[in-house]
């Protein structure tokens, strides 16, 4: 085990792909800041965070909460808060 410091960040992400995370973490019976950083450290390293159970839990969470965006999706959203 490695010791770390560790803050509290207030970070903005699409609502329903938070329930999804909150749902996988739970799933995982881990923290969502721990499902986050492990998301982070693998992407970082080129490494799929996830295996294929957990990739089959994912899909059912995804039509669960209703979360349709994709990647492709990932630099072309908007609050809808500002279209007003």
């Amino acid at each position: 085990m490695k010791t770390v410091d560790r803050i509290q960040t207030g970070v903005r992400m699409e609502k329903r792909l938070v329930k999804v995370l909150k749902g996988l973490a739970e799933y995982l019976d881990m923290s969502l800041g721990d499902l986050l950083e492990c998301i982070c450290l693998h992407g970082m390293e080129g490494k799929a965070p996830f295996s294929e159970d957990t990739l089959a839990r994912i899909r059912k969470l995804r039509d669960v909460y209703e979360l349709d965006l994709t990647a492709a999706d990932c630099h072309q959203l908007q609050d809808r808060e500002a279209d007003r």
